[in-house]
């Protein structure tokens, strides 16, 4: 079981550290995404300009409403229809550290399924930072094995759940919620 992970991340994540764990999707760095100074780490360790903006993993729909300002009425649906993980970009960012949202206002969020994720948020009672396990323009690992040294020790905790499979992971599908309501796929 990952609760000896879970136990371990908290007071990193709750004093502004960073963790390297399995998400939904690939192995990412994470920390909580709404304190300013973590945020800021996670650009310095992936060597990255605060202009791209970072994906935000959230554990209900419900909790949308404290973070996007006027969420589609049938965000709800339109999140339980996805058969594979999807990060929304939203409009209108609010309650997040401001260096994580991106410089239109808008926020990449996914709301996650994946058990560990899930609880990691729920006990940290706020939104995770996710973004790859790569500096900026390497390629994305596919599993742990895949994640450089570089970002090993440029985390203050390393999640053991997950780190022996081999399988290979796949980034998420991108979608974009435009003003109008419409959806635009971004990467599928």
């Amino acid at each position: 079981m990952f609760e000896d992970d879970i136990s371990a991340a908290m007071p990193v994540l709750r004093n502004g550290g960073l963790i390297l764990y399995p998400t939904d999707t690939i192995w990412g760095i994470g920390c909580d995404a709404t304190d300013e100074a973590a945020v800021q780490k996670v650009y310095a360790l992936k060597k990255r300009s605060e202009s791209k903006s970072l994906v935000i993993l959230l554990a209900d729909v419900k909790d949308l409403l404290h973070f996007i300002a006027n969420p589609r009425p049938d965000i709800a649906d339109i999140i339980d229809g996805f058969t594979r993980p999807t990060t929304v970009i939203y409009e209108g960012a609010l309650g997040l550290a401001p260096n994580v949202i991106n410089e239109d206002g808008s926020i990449a969020i996914r709301i996650v399924k994946d058990p560990f994720c899930r609880h990691l948020i729920k006990r940290l009672r706020k939104p995770l930072v996710s973004t790859s396990a790569n500096i900026s323009g390497e390629p994305s690992p596919a599993c742990f094995a895949e994640v450089s040294p570089a970002i090993r020790n440029g985390v203050d905790y390393i999640v053991k759940h997950r780190q022996e499979e081999t399988t290979a992971s796949i980034a998420s599908r991108i979608i974009r919620i435009n003003k109008d309501g419409s959806i635009a796929i971004i990467r599928d």
